[in-house]
């Protein structure tokens, strides 16, 4: 398991939680507005050792209650399900965050009660995926079994989409959140300009074009919310 980077203290990123967030290396994505491009490739400036990991846990036991794991994409990993248990038997609460590509492995992290709260990344809506994910043929159908696994799961979860101005409309935003009608949990969130994402010359959507992207979620989706704003 290749661990590229480990924050270690997070208030945001696991509800109700004070947590970490460990960040997996490799994904099969190459979405143009990513912040974690380094992690795609499995490229891993700080890379620490799973013993290393699991001796910070130990030591921060009583002090964090929960451990976010990220990436990357981590249901790549074959040994994901292992990893996420191991941390549960030390008495943590475990937050997985996917973009909906691995179905099958999805399932057995749900059948294997190996997570208490999953983030689902929808990157766009199905007819402007393939854009959205920097994959010319890229097929979604897996991203459909994905969110329908995740809302009968009986697990906590959260949809989420980063919202990118030439990438995503009010239309496509209306036809992704149809795909997640009476989730519980739906956040649209601001893409932020940086030169760690592939493609530099995307730009942010204002606060009140940000605002009018949730009117359009909110009509599927009542309890939508903006975050990072």
């Amino acid at each position: 398991m290749k661990i590229c980077g480990l924050m270690k203290l997070t208030l945001l990123d696991f509800p109700g939680k004070v947590a970490c967030t460990v960040f997996l290396g490799g994904c099969n994505l190459r979405c143009p507005f990513c912040h974690n491009a380094e992690l795609a490739f499995g490229c891993c400036g700080d890379e620490i050792s799973e013993e290393d990991f699991f001796a910070f846990l130990q030591k921060r036991k009583g002090v964090l209650d929960g451990v976010c794991v990220s990436g990357g994409e981590p249901l790549i990993n074959s040994e994901i399900i292992t990893l996420l248990n191991k941390i549960k038997s030390m008495g943590y609460s475990v937050k997985l965050d996917t973009n909906g590509c691995y179905p099958q492995k999805l399932k057995e992290v749900i059948d294997a009660d190996a997570c208490d709260y999953i983030a689902m990344d929808i990157k766009n809506s199905i007819a402007e995926y393939a854009k959205s994910v920097g994959i010319e043929d890229f097929d979604a159908a897996a991203i459909k079994k994905s969110i329908e696994l995740i809302m009968n799961s009986g697990i906590r979860y959260e949809f989420r989409t980063t919202v990118v101005k030439g990438l995503h409309t009010a239309q496509s935003i209306n036809e992704l959140s149809q795909l997640i009608k009476g989730a519980e949990r739906y956040f649209i969130q601001a893409f932020v300009k940086s030169e760690r994402v592939p493609d530099e010359t995307l730009e942010e959507f204002t606060k009140n074009e940000l605002e009018n992207l949730l009117m359009v979620a909110r009509e599927n989706v009542p309890d939508a919310e903006l975050r990072g704003i």
